[in-house]
């Protein structure tokens, strides 16, 4: 039986949502999709507080660090300071080329740093290559 791998994107740019769905759809990735437009939404959906239905715990989060209300890093600190959200895979996925970014979100164990791709092509082929590697990973069941 396949892993039901729930992901959580964390994206303010109706574009940037668009281009992932459809990478997710021209990759064949069925994974079920949520999406959140700042770290207080996605705060919101994953304990289901201020009117927001609770989601399902993603295995795996796509974060964008440029986002209002609370911003990508400022969302890592917090989600890694909680015990039962340690364990999430979290790829950045991000304009910014900051090394200091760069390093912080490092330091706060994410998965991968990745420069959003300004064509469409290389943001396909992204997604794809992502896809492949979660397929690799092993996952706790539970």
């Amino acid at each position: 039986m396949e892993l039901v791998l729930n992901i959580l994107l964390l994206e303010d740019d109706e574009v940037d949502v668009m281009n992932v769905k459809r990478a997710f759809k021209k990759n064949n990735i069925s994974n079920p999709l949520y999406v959140a437009e700042n770290g207080v939404e996605a705060f919101n959906l994953l304990k289901g507080t201020n009117g927001k239905e609770k989601i399902p715990k993603p295995k795996i989060i796509l974060l964008d660090l440029n986002m209002p209300k609370m911003g990508g890093l400022e969302f890592l600190r917090l989600l890694r300071k909680e015990e039962k959200y340690k364990d999430i895979s979290v790829f950045v996925m991000t304009t910014s080329d900051k090394d200091s970014d760069i390093i912080e979100a490092y330091d706060l164990n994410v998965a991968g740093y990745i420069l959003k791709p300004l064509s469409l092509t290389s943001f396909m082929e992204s997604i794809s290559i992502l896809n492949s590697y979660w397929k690799l990973c092993e996952f706790p069941k539970i």
